[in-house]
């Protein structure tokens, strides 16, 4: 069970990316009153957990639906995250972590960025919905351990909202080039885990 906390919580913080969310999120709210931004980083984040929780719980039985199997999800799913962490090893953003630029420039002359584009995609992007779903999938039938996993996610999602209401001075300590050493660290990590997600799944798939 410690292996599975530790393996879930490293791999949600990396794909999450709590440190890395400050800039953006100071970026598209620049201008709004520290309470503005507090309203929505709150709301942001409860609706980024209703939409990882829900997709962890659910995601396995629509996959069932469509006839993908968990090891070819693994395989899907760890090349996808491996793209991430390329992006993120090349301090380059896409809409598979962070909002495209003209998501952005849209959320500039939005009033209420908490959904998007704070929950979807910053925070439950298709990297995090994946991993969620990984996670869960692996542990199967096991409500303890169903149950370890969501209790990260809500650690992990606790962590971001930590960091969007301290966006501002996480700017000002780390600034632009700070944010992206982090990135770049994390991305080498969740490499690592995406080439063995791939490997599973290919063990697995061989197996059947």
């Amino acid at each position: 069970m410690t292996e599975l906390l530790l393996d879930s919580f490293i791999l949600l913080f990396v794909v999450i990316d709590p440190i890395g969310l400050a800039p953006i999120y100071a970026g598209i709210t620049h201008g709004d009153s520290a309470a503005q931004r507090r309203r929505m980083a709150v709301r942001g984040v409860l609706i980024a957990a209703a939409i990882l929780i829900s997709f962890g719980l659910l995601g396995d039985a629509l996959l069932r639906s469509l006839g993908v199997g968990l090891p070819a999800f693994q395989i899907a799913g760890g090349l996808l995250l491996f793209l991430l962490a390329v992006e993120m090893v090349f301090a380059r953003q896409s809409g598979i972590r962070t909002a495209t630029p003209r998501e952005q420039d849209e959320a500039v002359h939005r009033r209420d960025v908490s959904v998007f584009p704070l929950a979807i995609p910053l925070i439950a992007g298709p990297g995090a919905l994946t991993t969620v779903l990984l996670r869960v999938g692996e542990s199967g039938d096991d409500l303890v351990a169903i149950g370890l996993v969501l209790a990260v996610i809500a650690a992990v999602l606790m962590l971001a909202l930590l960091s969007l209401l301290m966006a501002t001075r996480i700017l000002k300590l780390m600034g632009e080039t700070g944010a992206n050493v982090v990135s770049r660290v994390l991305g080498v990590v969740l490499a690592a885990l995406a080439v063995q997600y791939v490997l599973n799944g290919l063990q697995a798939q061989a197996v059947f």
